[in-house]
């Protein structure tokens, strides 16, 4: 959680306020986090964090990314899939035997925007 607050997520700090607007910025981080933590949650119970980031580090066994890390990319990932789509299909055309991949993707995507 440490890192989730600093450069990794918000980067609290950094906005070096105080008094009432400090209390006021904690109250909304504190909604926010817990909405990606939870989405983060929801998105690695279903099996799709291998979509959002990477899994492992280097074949190691521990997991690399909190359920914050996978709640706040995994909306920036459908995102920029969205955003590619006219492109990513004109490259399936280009690719037939990755169609596959392709519609596992998709599938992921319409899973974590019912979840998010």
């Amino acid at each position: 959680m440490f890192r989730d607050f600093k450069r990794g997520g918000y980067d609290l700090e950094r906005t070096k306020l105080t008094g009432h607007r400090l209390t006021s910025l904690i109250i909304v981080i504190t909604l926010a986090y817990s909405m990606a933590t939870f989405s983060g949650k929801i998105i690695k119970s279903k099996g799709l964090t291998k979509y959002v980031g990477r899994v492992r580090k280097n074949q190691k066994m521990r997991r690399r990314h909190s359920n914050f890390y996978i709640g706040l990319h995994g909306k920036d990932w459908v995102d920029s899939c969205d955003l590619f789509t006219v492109e990513s299909q004109a490259l399936m055309q280009l690719s037939p035997r990755k169609c596959a991949y392709y519609r596992q993707g998709r599938r992921a995507i319409s899973l974590i925007k019912s979840s998010c």
